[in-house]
């Protein structure tokens, strides 16, 4: 049986580069060893033209943040017609942009935490909301700009109004909300399970704790109440549909426990392009439910499509 020609897109040039270099040589790597003829493609501005003279069978898009995952790539892929895994140019758009994500999701009936979209100059003398809250960019991943400001701050963060921020004029303000980091990953139309993230050493799960071996560990599967672990999933799953993701993505939320077993769940955002290195939650959630990272990529490639 022919083997597809399966161009991996990785690198490219936003601040999530290291991340989807690291992720983009472990699916060729995996792809490699399933058979597939692959070629990498560290993604520059002539991607359309490379690609075009490639001619690949299918693209595996292993890029992470601004132009990777928010519809930019996806629009690149469509116009060669070039089948391509992960979601569509609308929901890659959609998810990537914080406020409308979460409007979305709020409108399915998915329940999300209080927040507020400002410039960033707005909150440089006052609380844009009582604390304890979180600011992050609109429109990145990886925790980049990631601010959480405690209950005894008596000022907002200087950071987010000096000239050493580099996320973008607008930021959202979210209310903190206290207790567990859990995830559940979505492959096709199936919830698979879920995962609890217990950061080491560090306040909360920033890059660091992300991508640096070590930096969390990770009860899979997380060690919740069976109803619990039931609503994360089904949430997850209405949450890919209704932003109307494709292939495989990953749902993040918080778990407030501390004062009942049913607590407070809120739903964090939808990742279209989660991350594939030897540290990611996707591979290791779908291993716990009997896909190896082999078997996953490879259905990853088999369900490429364009106008996904």
């Amino acid at each position: 049986m022919h083997k597809k020609h399966v161009a991996v897109l990785l690198g490219g040039f936003s601040s999530e580069r290291p991340v989807s270099l690291s992720s983009g040589n472990a699916c060729a790597n995996a792809l490699e060893q399933e058979g597939y003829q692959v070629t990498r493609v560290d993604v520059g501005r002539d991607v359309g033209r490379v690609l075009a003279e490639l001619k690949p069978d299918v693209a595996f898009n292993a890029l992470h943040g601004p132009f990777g995952e928010d519809g930019t790539i996806q629009g690149i892929l469509e116009y060669l017609a070039i089948p391509y895994t992960h979601s569509g140019v609308l929901a890659s758009a959609l998810a990537m942009n914080k406020e409308q994500a979460k409007r979305v999701a709020k409108a399915v009936g998915i329940p999300v935490a209080e927040a507020k979209v400002v410039n960033r100059f707005t909150i440089r003398n006052e609380h844009p909301m009582k604390p304890p809250y979180v600011v992050k960019p609109v429109n990145e991943g990886s925790s980049f700009g990631v601010v959480i400001v405690k209950e005894d701050q008596s000022h907002p963060p200087q950071i987010i109004s000096s000239t050493e921020w580099r996320y973008g004029e607008v930021v959202m303000v979210e209310r903190f909300i206290h207790g567990r980091e859990l995830t559940c990953a979505v492959m096709g139309d199936v919830a698979l399970g879920v995962c609890e993230i217990i950061p080491v050493g560090h306040s909360f799960y920033d890059y660091d704790s992300k991508y640096v071996a070590g930096g969390s560990k990770h009860e899979c599967p997380a060690k919740v109440s069976p109803n619990i672990y039931q609503k994360i999933q089904t949430l997850a799953l209405k949450a890919h549909q209704a932003i109307g993701c494709r292939g495989v993505s990953r749902s993040d939320f918080r778990y407030d426990d501390r004062y009942s077993e049913n607590g407070e769940l809120v739903w964090l955002e939808v990742n279209t392009q989660p991350g594939m290195t030897p540290t990611s939650l996707v591979p290791e959630i779908a291993a716990e439910a009997g896909h190896s990272f082999g078997d996953l990529l490879s259905w990853m490639v088999e369900d490429a499509s364009c106008l996904r």
